[in-house]
């Protein structure tokens, strides 16, 4: 890619890999620790590209974005901001930033969106009409930062983004995930940050629309809000039609319209226990909302704003100890982030220490389901998605850095043991009819049985 890119951060370390991988990359880059500096760069005319971080020594750089539109419309921003948070993503998409990348972020991704931002500012004609500037970033806004979506993670990244994009669209959307992943609070979160916000925000359930004047009472409450139809899933045939009709029915000017589920919705629809008319009619947009297994580094700041809550309710404040936090990111969580909440809080209240130990969390979570009983809470996935888990979960637990070499021989070890001994098992551990229900050679079977050191109990029948 060729082009000049104009890089503000506080940080000279990132100055420095940035200034480097764009250089190589073909570009001309001029770096700056400074806004004012920036923005004389911006109305000289330099640069095809700004990227800047968030919080500068001398001012905001997404308040910035605004001036910059206003100069150079045709300008693009990109954002990078170490403030991982939802408001942060609003922010920067409020004010028509190009794109927002979260720190740490992948270099090859941001060189790679940095390439397509200035190929798309090439397309601009110059007959085009000039780019509405972007508006400042609501003051609102900025005393919200304490809404409780708590994530790092790039998946939680990644949804941040979808929602800042659909805030303040028209378009029903549709939030899946599992019972606890917080459902209904990415509902509220995209209520409470609209321009609905002062309107009504109404959570909808199938015994609403069981009474004849039912959704017709659900209209007078919601009225220019926010309709949620909560666990889209539970309703009957009946309560479904009725809400199909009633988004069939809705004015101009009615409610925005958002619908929870859990489950698979695919076999939902095979299986007649969800309407086609109805998803039709609810999946504009389709936000799915990652299990807390699914982002484990998230683990760590989630228990510090869960033990603060506890602290906020008049108890001590406390931390986890190290090793009572090794606990907490090696246990599945099959409550998700809901039961993360009421055992932290719980023991935040609970505990005598200041320093919750191990031994703590290790009893509060004797009596929960346990890490192996966790997949009962799966029925409807399939084996490989299943296996997909797990195997997510165990790159997730090795955070930035990848598992050890010989991955695939040790993964296939793992399935084929408890494989081998299920079927022996079942079999009685008759070798010539659990190699027959494998499918495999009795020789090769003798063969894997030695090299697993399948217990001599499993393997009682030599035949």
């Amino acid at each position: 890619m060729d082009g000049t890119v104009l890089v503000a951060d506080d940080d000279r370390t990132i100055r420095t890999v940035l200034t480097q991988a764009l250089t190589r990359a073909g570009c001309k880059v001029h770096a700056t620790s400074s806004l004012t500096t920036l923005m004389r760069w911006v109305e000289e005319g330099r640069g095809d590209l700004v990227i800047t971080d968030v919080m500068m020594p001398d001012g905001n750089g997404i308040e910035m974005i605004p001036k910059i539109s206003q100069e150079r419309p045709d300008l693009p921003v990109i954002v990078i901001s170490a403030q991982n948070t939802i408001m942060t993503a609003i922010q920067a998409n409020e004010v028509n930033a190009h794109d927002y990348m979260p720190k740490p972020f992948d270099l090859p991704d941001l060189l790679k969106r940095a390439g397509a931002a200035m190929k798309n500012r090439r397309r601009v004609s110059v007959n085009d009409p000039p780019a509405r500037p972007s508006p400042a970033p609501r003051g609102d806004m900025l005393s919200m930062d304490s809404m409780p979506l708590v994530g790092r993670t790039p998946v939680m990244q990644e949804l941040y983004r979808l929602i800042a994009r659909v805030i303040n669209s028209a378009m029903p959307v549709l939030i899946l995930g599992e019972s606890g992943t917080g459902k209904s609070l990415i509902a509220r979160t995209l209520h409470d940050l609209s321009d609905r916000r002062n309107q009504p925000f109404v959570s909808a359930t199938a015994e609403d629309l069981n009474t004849f004047d039912g959704a017709q009472m659900l209209m007078s409450r919601v009225r220019g809000g926010t309709l949620v139809f909560d666990e889209i899933l539970s309703y009957d045939t009946d309560a479904q039609l009725r809400a199909a009709r009633l988004l069939d029915a809705l004015p101009e000017d009615g409610p925005r319209v958002m619908a929870t589920a859990q489950g698979n919705l695919t076999r939902a629809l095979a299986d007649g226990a969800l309407r086609e008319d109805l998803y039709y009619r609810l999946g504009g947009v389709v936000l799915n909302v990652p299990t807390l297994r699914e982002r484990i580094d998230d683990l760590e700041p989630l228990a510090r704003h869960f033990l603060s809550q506890a602290a906020d309710d008049g108890a001590t404040p406390r931390s986890l100890a190290p090793d009572a936090l090794e606990v907490v990111r090696l246990y599945s969580w099959p409550g998700n982030v809901r039961q993360l909440q009421n055992t932290l809080r719980r023991l935040g209240l609970t505990s005598t220490d200041p320093i919750i130990a191990r031994a703590e969390i290790e009893g509060a979570l004797h009596s929960q389901p346990s890490a192996v009983s966790v997949g009962e809470r799966f029925t409807d996935e399939t084996l490989s998605e299943s296996v997909a888990r797990h195997l997510r979960r165990y790159f997730d637990l090795h955070g930035q850095d990848l598992p050890p070499p010989g991955l695939y021989g040790r993964i296939l070890r793992e399935v084929e043991t408890p494989l081998i001994e299920l079927a022996l098992d079942a079999t009685g551990g008759n070798q010539a009819r659990c190699a027959d229900l494998l499918g495999i050679n009795r020789n090769t079977l003798r063969k894997k049985i030695t090299e697993l050191d399948i217990p001599v109990s499993r393997r009682r029948k030599l035949t």
